[in-house]
Order: structure tokens, then sequence, then C-alpha cells
């Protein structure tokens, strides 16, 4: 990849200091100065970039909980597609999640497997999450985990229920014991998809179209159940602990006794959550399903103001594709379709329409995006639009109105929750490295994990 030396121009330009004129100096892939706009650059550059004045610079956006589904289930999503599609949506990174490829990333074969399909096909830069199962989580099992920590996975995701495929299987809570504290003899993370399997065991079963009974099928206590587990067992052992999709709100209280108490846990939301609600979703419409369910209007409140007073880290996306027949709709069977949504490329769009509603600034819903991500992942020279750092850059128009066709996403398959969306905020241009990404790039990199603070 050639990277060029140049020159960003533009009224509004988004760093940790807030958003104000600026010229951005781009050097050898990063980001070598940020001077008042107009300054002379220290360096010779190659070509000038003056943004419209419509236009914001932003840092480019990290999305750590992406289900790219290569090897094994290439026909659900793949690199090429995926990094692609998230480019378009302003993502220059994104954390490759264990499952749903065959392999699963439980293995450092599994990890060696995921690497070689991805080689060659990457328009953006990708990491990966190991995977924490039964088979290297019981007692005197433990040594793959190390061995992944040691290849360089960011940390490793367990299900306390069932994931949905059978190559992945969900921890007892003796196996989550056990992972967690090998986890944190090596200074690892553990992310958890956290759902009480015995509170799903007694719901009501769903099957047939009415939305309302697949929410029944998932009550809130399942979340709040399994998250009390994983407090206790960061307290206990000390592991640095994630909850993924957080989706019901009444978890939160849990979250910020434990965040008093000093327990090392972090949490991450999804923009479906925040942006949809039962309400309005029709019957039928599964393209809408996912696990933890999109709940109601009065909890989706709750998180936005819990992610303004900072009880949650980051929104991303759980990109979460499949093919279209398995998501059943023609039928509209929420009991049997897939359980998945598809926004990888719309996030910041659709956080940004209902942020600005609410009254919340650009800046804040960018964070959470970018910085905020970045930092529970623990990646370095990424999320922030500082010297130094990649030049992995965005440039956003948040007043341009647009229509969401799932036809015209990147993704693989065409189906998503915001089809038909009429959304505010669009992506013009994504930079990875100082490179404009286009749809034949693939100078995206593979990327570990750096041991200390991100």
């Amino acid at each position: 990849m050639t990277s060029p030396t140049f020159a960003v121009h533009a009224d509004r330009v988004l760093t940790p200091q807030g958003i104000s004129p600026h010229t951005v100096v781009v050097a050898d892939g990063t980001v070598q100065q940020i001077l008042p706009r107009g300054a002379a650059p220290a360096v010779a550059v190659e070509h000038e970039i003056t943004l419209a004045e419509d236009e914001v610079l932003l840092p480019g956006l990290v999305d750590s909980h992406v289900h790219v589904n290569e090897p094994g289930r290439a026909e659900w999503e793949g690199f090429a597609t995926a990094t692609r599609a998230a480019a378009r949506g302003g993502v220059t990174t994104l954390i490759d999640m264990p499952l749903n490829s065959v392999p699963p990333t439980t293995t450092v074969g599994g990890l060696a497997a995921k690497r070689a399909a991805a080689e060659g096909k990457l328009a953006i830069d990708v990491g990966f999450w190991g995977g924490a199962v039964p088979e290297n989580s019981g007692p005197g099992r433990t040594g793959e985990l190390e061995a992944l920590h040691e290849h360089g996975v960011f940390g490793f995701k367990a299900f306390l229920s069932p994931s949905g495929v059978e190559e992945f299987g969900n921890l007892t809570p003796g196996e989550l014991d056990t992972a967690a504290h090998a986890i944190a003899a090596f200074g690892g993370r553990l992310i958890v998809h956290a759902e009480d399997p015995d509170v799903l065991d007694r719901a009501p079963d769903c099957a047939g179209r009415d939305y309302a009974d697949f929410l029944a099928s998932r009550p809130d206590t399942a979340e709040n159940e399994a998250i009390a587990r994983v407090i206790d067992v960061a307290r206990r052992t000390g592991v640095r602990a994630h909850v993924l999709h957080l989706s019901s709100a009444a978890a939160l209280p849990l979250i910020a006794q434990a965040r008093a108490e000093g327990v090392p846990l972090t949490v991450e939301t999804c923009p479906h959550y925040l942006t949809l609600a039962a309400e309005t979703i029709p019957d039928g419409a599964t393209q809408y399903k996912c696990c933890p369910p999109i709940r109601d209007e009065a909890n989706r409140d709750l998180l936005w103001r819990a992610l303004r007073d900072g009880l949650i880290d980051c929104v991303v996306s759980d990109h979460s594709p499949s093919t279209p027949d398995l998501k059943h709709l023609e039928t509209g069977d929420f009991g049997t379709a897939w359980g998945g949504v598809s926004g990888l490329q719309v996030g910041l769009s659709a956080i940004w329409t209902e942020a600005r509603s609410r009254g919340v600034a650009l800046e804040e819903a960018v964070a959470w995006m970018s910085s905020g991500p970045a930092r529970v992942a623990g990646l370095h020279g990424k999320g922030s639009l500082v010297e130094g750092a990649d030049a992995d850059l965005a440039v956003f128009a948040p007043e341009e109105p647009f229509p969401v066709r799932a036809a015209e996403l990147g993704h693989r398959n065409p189906v998503s929750a915001y089809d038909g969306a009429e959304l505010v905020g669009r992506v013009r241009r994504t930079f990875l490295r100082g490179v404009e990404v286009d749809e034949h790039s693939t100078d995206g990199r593979m990327i570990e994990r750096r041991d200390g603070p991100a």
C-alpha cells in the first residue's frame, strides 16, 4: 500500500478536544500534525483535500463485535463483503467474533484458518476474538486459551446459554469459573453473551409471527441473572469482564453497583437497541430478531441515559447476518428464524439520527463508536484523531438525509432491520492509514492484541 503525504482542510474536525477548524497532515499512514486550519505543514505534502461546508472529518470507527462467518459459512458473510460494508459506514477497524465460522476460533488452528481465509480480502483492518467453550474451559483444559492469547487474540467470548450453532457450546457455571481464573492469570479479557439458560428454559416457548411472543421468550430477567453471574465471577477472580450487547435496562443498577465496587467490568450496547423498539416491530418481521431481543421504548430511553452517564462504554453493531432463507422471511416465524441483525454499514447513521433527535452532540455519539470500543478492546492507535495515530479517517455529512435500501448495502445478503428507514448522516469517504478505501481495496491488515494501556 502506497501511503501519500497530504493535508486535509476542514471547518469541522473531530478530535478529543471537540469539533473545530483544523488542517490534518497525513504522512506514512499516520496523523503527523493537527494544525489550526490553514497553518503550514512541517512536511511537504503531495496534495490537499478541502472538505465541503457540510462535511465533518471523523476518526475511523471501531466495531469490536462483528460476525464475519468465514471460513465455513461464507455464504452468510465473508471478509471481502463485511470489510467493504464496514468501510462504507466509516468503520476502519473491526474485531471478528469466534463464531459462526467453521472451525470456530477456539484453538490456535481455528485462528490460523481464520487468518488464511482473510488473506488478501480485507478493505479495513481486522482483529480476532478467541472463544471460551467447554472443550478449552474445563479443569486441566485451559492451555488452549493461553495459547490463543499468545497468538494475539483480543480476548475470549463465552456464551452462558446455547449459542445457536453446535460447534460453539455454552459454558456451565463451573466452566465459566475455570475459564475466568485462567484468563485472569494471564491478563486476558472475558467477553460474555449474558443470558441465563435456566430462565430461558422457564420462559414461554416462541412459535409463530407474534413479536410479543418472541419477546416473552427472552425476558430481561435472563439477562439480569446472567450479568449478576458475570459480575460475581469478575469480583472473585479479578478477570477483566465485558458484557456484550446489553439490551436490558433492568440490569443497569447491577452494573452501576459493580462499577462502584471497582469490579473490572465494561459494557456495550448496539444501534438496534438504541434506535428500534418492540412497539414498532411488525409481526412476522424476522429481520428484527436478535438475542437478546429489541425491547420497548421505555427500556430504550434508559439505555440512552446510561450511555450518556458513562455506565455503558460503547456502541457496536453485533452484525450477525445469515442467508435470507434462514431468516424465514416467507413464514415470519420468530421461533425458527435465525437471530441476528445486519447493520454493520448503517450503525453511525442510525445512532446519529436518533442522537440528534435527543439533543446529543455529534462528538459524543461518535466517541461511543470509535474511542469507546477501541478502549474496551485494548486497541492502540485506533479510534481517535490524534497525532501519531493511524490515519484512519471518515468524511461524514451529518445533515444529509438518505433512505436505507437493503439491496444496496455492502454486506453479502440483502436483509436488514434498517431496510426502508429514513436516516440522516451519510459517510462519503473513508481512509485507512491515509489511503482512500474503495470497492477494490484490499489494503487492510490483520492486527493483534498489544498489551499495555490503549
